[in-house]
């Protein structure tokens, strides 16, 4: 029996003793817990000590982080030095901590880290905050970077939201704090956060917005750019004014809160009176930013590197507006429209290519190849005054066939026997392809490659009605070298460039202007565009005072033009669709020379009133067809052009081809006397069919070497022979 009492009270024995073991069990897996967890945060801190400690000893100075800027900024100016556009990452001037307005200091902390002066790189108390507020709302951790956080990964890191980054970060950030002074920190900060449009730094934010430097910022101001940190492109107030103002409310409250404002004072602020730097041009300029700054990269030394630089450009702010206001407002529904106006010197004063550079940046003034219909004719005309014609010549229009080719004049009419003035003011196709023809189609490629067209230009007899492809910029530059009375014209946008500093590391050098025709050509070919408006299909372009241009309409309307000139500027206007396709109603006289009235009139308003010097001294050549003509005086002007428009090099022998018409029937390249018994007004020949006796048409040997270099303002070697160019050498030749 005592056995068994015995062995009962040992098994209650060890029921009684069951709880305290189980104790001790807990109690012993927490000690290992506890103790595991501290190991592990020691190897923890010792692990992210040594991170920290080899990534302050790996970082740059501080010197060193002040410098590091990449990408260049390009300040573009006006003509008259205004600033109307910078391009490029913005830093501005490198503002020190103690230059820093404090109200701006305390702006930024407030809204960004404010409990900055208290941590070492990671605020442990926000992290924790945004961890249980996470737990409690079941959503990921959002937990907002300190001051150094964001510096580290504006300087070191991207913006992935990766943990991997994350942890970096913090690591880098800790490594700031260890390096450098919490004022050093915010310096750093200050000068590189990125504020929108481009601007790096609160200097170059101050510049953007306010147009002053950063140690000029008001309280106001200083709200602002702090407020744009957290979304720049959302708060920018020159995007949305009434969304940069509630946040700068934000910022102020902030800042109320945090005890870095007196409440008494923020209820004086009022962040709505801030004037903001107006943003001229910002829309249309980029067009001719866009076709001028790639120049840069040929006028500038390689030696420039990345260093900031101010570009002053030949633009005028107000015509630049004129001229986009000028489109908009004329341009046909759903069509584009670009429009470029060049000085007599070829500085280019507006250049708009399309409606809206938001919608479409592709630059149609520079770089769109369009029909230009009628307005080719310019070169037509122009080889038939060089040629023999006056303005007052008569001409038959009447229905013509040129190799298979029967033009029509707009609306099927023919006037008959009229004269040239006439013809163009009218732009008669009938007359302009018979002229074509006469003077031979190739040298109308001549005329025009000479006067400045870089486009690929057909020989076929259409090419008389537009039918080549052109840029408007080109066209532009044609007419402005009439304007100039046949002297070349070159376009050019910028003037100089200089450093940041004001050295100057390029200046614009007129290019040589060289005589492209002689006076009496240019002086024919101004009466004829002058009569073109005053009673022709350019009279919409009239402005109150001397205007002489030329319209252009393609077939079905697909494109229309209007380029002129008065009182020195010279402006082409082109309208139509990017597809190609038909506009209702659209012509060269309506819409686009309303458009270039509009833009004119201001264009013009300030500048002297200017009489067109059409007064045609004609040579004595075309006086008195004697004998002399024939005998080939030095003194006068004549050249002879071969069937790819090519002068021919005196003493050459010339082949048959060269004496008459070519094989294709595009004409004779010699000039024709009108008063010559053998030309086509004494014969029973009418203008536009070959003759048979052509072949017998004995033209005068051409000029001097000297002369030629006269006449043509080009060096042409005495005793080298002169090669031969072919029509592909010439479209490549001159290239801008």
């Amino acid at each position: 029996m005592a056995k068994y009492r015995g062995g009962r009270s040992s098994k209650s024995d060890k029921r009684k003793a069951q709880p305290g073991g189980f104790k001790a069990g807990l109690w012993l897996w927490a000690k290992r817990i506890v103790v595991g967890g501290i190991f592990i945060a020691i190897l923890g801190g010792i692990g992210v000590f040594t991170s920290v400690y080899f990534a302050a000893q790996s970082m740059p100075s501080f010197t060193s982080l002040k410098q590091s800027q990449n990408g260049q900024t390009i300040l573009v100016r006006a003509r008259d030095g205004s600033e109307i556009v910078e391009l490029g990452p913005s830093y501005g001037q490198w503002v020190d901590a103690r230059d820093i307005p404090q109200v701006m200091k305390d702006a930024m902390v407030s809204v960004e880290d404010h409990r900055f002066y208290s941590h070492f790189g990671v605020d442990p108390v926000g992290l924790a905050r945004a961890v249980y507020n996470a737990t409690l709302e079941d959503r990921q951790v959002s937990a907002t970077s300190t001051i150094s956080q964001q510096l580290a990964r504006n300087i070191f890191l991207n913006s992935n939201r990766t943990l991997d980054r994350k942890l970096r970060e913090a690591v880098l950030a800790m490594a700031l704090e260890w390096n450098f002074s919490k004022d050093q920190i915010l310096e750093l900060y200050l000068n590189k956060v990125y504020f929108g449009g481009g601007a790096y730094g609160i200097d170059s934010a101050s510049r953007k917005f306010f147009s002053h430097a950063a140690n000029e910022l008001s309280l106001e101001e200083a709200a602002i750019i702090a407020g744009l940190v957290k979304a720049p492109s959302r708060y920018s107030p020159t995007a949305d004014i009434d969304a940069a103002v509630s946040r700068a409310n934000v910022v102020i409250g902030q800042m109320v809160r945090y005890g870095d404002l007196d409440p008494a004072v923020a209820r004086q602020v009022d962040v709505d009176a801030v004037n903001l730097r107006e943003d001229m041009g910002q829309n249309s300029i980029r067009y001719f930013t866009d076709w001028a700054l790639p120049q840069l990269d040929l006028l500038l030394p390689n030696s420039v590197g990345f260093e900031p630089i101010e570009v002053w450009t030949t633009i005028d702010v107000g015509m630049q507006r004129a001229a986009t206001t000028a489109v908009q407002s004329n341009v046909p529904d759903e069509a584009q429209g670009a429009m470029v106006s060049l000085d007599r010197d070829g500085a280019v004063l507006a250049l708009v290519g399309g409606t809206d550079y938001v919608t479409s940046n592709y630059n149609r003034a520079t770089d769109a190849l369009r029909q230009p219909g009628s307005s080719f004719k310019l070169f037509v005309y122009l080889a038939a005054l060089e040629a023999g014609y006056t303005p007052d010549d008569r001409v038959q229009d009447v229905p013509v066939t040129i190799n298979g080719w029967s033009p029509r004049n707009s609306g099927g009419n023919y006037a008959g026997e009229i004269d040239v003035r006439t013809a163009f003011a009218y732009s008669k196709n009938s007359v302009a392809a018979q002229l074509g023809n006469e003077v031979g189609f190739s040298n109308v490629a001549s005329m025009a490659r000479r006067f400045g067209i870089t486009s690929q230009i057909s020989t076929y007899p259409s090419m008389v009605l537009g039918s080549s492809e052109v840029r408007l910029i080109d066209m532009a530059r044609a007419f402005a070298a009439v304007s100039a009375g046949g002297q070349s014209v070159e376009p050019y946008g910028i003037v100089k460039v200089t450093t940041a500093d004001g050295e100057e590391i390029y200046r614009h050098q007129q290019a040589r202007s060289y005589r492209l025709v002689p006076d009496y050509v240019a002086a024919g070919i101004t009466d004829l565009l002058q009569t073109a408006v005053a009673t022709g299909t350019g009279r919409a372009a009239q402005i109150g005072r001397p205007v002489a241009g030329k319209t252009g309409t393609t077939n079905t309307n697909r494109d229309g033009y209007f380029v002129g000139f008065s009182s020195g500027i010279t402006t082409g206007v082109w309208m139509g669709r990017d597809d190609n396709e038909r506009v209702a109603g659209l012509q060269g006289g309506t819409a686009p020379a309303r458009a270039f009235a509009a833009f004119m009139r201001y264009a013009v308003r300030d500048r002297p009133e200017e009489e067109f010097d059409t007064d045609l001294q004609l040579p004595q050549w075309q006086l008195e067809p004697d004998d002399e003509f024939y005998m080939g005086e030095e003194d006068d002007y004549y050249y002879y052009i071969d069937d790819q428009g090519n002068l021919v090099e005196p003493g050459r022998t010339r082949s048959p081809r060269d004496d008459g018409f070519d094989v294709e029937g595009e004409g004779s390249n010699v000039r024709r006397d009108p008063l010559d018994p053998r030309g086509l007004e004494n014969s029973n020949q009418r203008p536009g069919t070959v003759s048979p006796d052509s072949n017998q048409q004995k033209p005068p040997p051409a000029a001097s070497d000297d002369f030629l270099e006269r006449a043509t303002g080009q060096d042409v070697p005495g005793d080298q022979p002169r090669q031969r160019q072919s029509s592909d050498d010439l479209l490549t030749e001159r290239r801008y």
